[in-house]
């Protein structure tokens, strides 16, 4: 199995439908222990969630803004495992007034919030487990909104996705020579809780899969999640810095097109 004997932290889990939940499925199926995180109120809906894997696991508190929590998680991990292999950064947020075509009238501090939330805190964790990785090297992988282009409504979240994928190449400069790869992937649109709460979400995904030459199911996260699989897995030994994009090949096409060759 690809990730036998690996030990994993996920984020981001909330809903059978969020990508992390795929890409906590799809590590296991590998062979992967794991252990979720959450913070505040959404503790309790992960740690419901999580009974529903493959093999249910423990859920820990940790708000990515919060270095003590980042700390107390470490310590756990060190406690119980002794070593991370992987982290899987599945965490973005930001105010509603930053999304929806308000771009221009968006004030600093949703912004801010937007970026640390989003961008920095990439940083912060992974800083944060190092001790955990530093002396076997190891994988930290983010999910990504493609952000070398400007999208309707995404507004603010699309600065921090930017700044997101910024945080992984400079990361990836810095850690690669203690082993540890720093990727991040561009899904396409998935019909999460996350998605379904930015306004006009639709307006994105409703021809996505006209375009995609592989076509693209909204509701199906699963070939995120095993992208995930793959960069945490030695059979990526060779790639950082990067992103990959699981999209339906959405991203390599210029235009919706006219007639599909016969």
């Amino acid at each position: 199995m690809l990730l036998d004997g690996k030990k994993l932290l996920i984020t981001g889990v909330l809903t059978p439908q969020s990508i992390a939940f795929a890409a906590a499925t799809s590590a296991q199926e590998h062979g992967a222990e794991i252990v979720l995180t959450n913070f505040g109120r959404a503790v309790s809906l992960t740690q419901k969630v999580a009974k529903r894997l493959p093999q249910p696991c423990d859920v820990l508190e940790m708000d990515v803004t919060d270095e003590a929590q980042i700390d107390a998680v470490r310590e756990e991990l060190a406690s119980r495992w002794g070593r991370v292999d992987g982290i899987l950064h599945a965490i973005a947020f930001a105010p509603q007034d930053a999304l929806g075509g308000n771009f221009l009238h968006t004030p600093w501090d949703s912004v801010a919030t937007a970026v640390q939330t989003s961008a920095f805190s990439l940083k912060s964790v992974a800083v944060g487990l190092l001790p955990l990785m530093r002396d076997h090297g190891g994988a930290i992988v983010s999910l990504d909104f493609d952000a070398r282009v400007a999208w309707p409504i995404y507004d603010w979240m699309g600065v921090a996705k930017a700044g997101l994928e910024a945080v992984t190449r400079y990361l990836a400069r810095d850690l690669g020579a203690m082993g540890i790869r720093v990727n991040t992937v561009s899904a396409g649109p998935i019909k999460t809780m996350a998605g379904k709460g930015i306004p006009g979400f639709d307006q994105i995904t409703g021809s996505w899969g006209d375009r995609a030459p592989l076509g693209w199911d909204a509701e199906d996260p699963a070939p995120v999640g095993d992208t995930v699989t793959f960069l945490f897995s030695d059979l990526a030994r060779g790639i950082t810095g990067e992103m990959i994009h699981v999209d339906g090949g959405f991203h390599a096409i210029g235009t919706t097109p006219v007639a599909a060759p016969t």
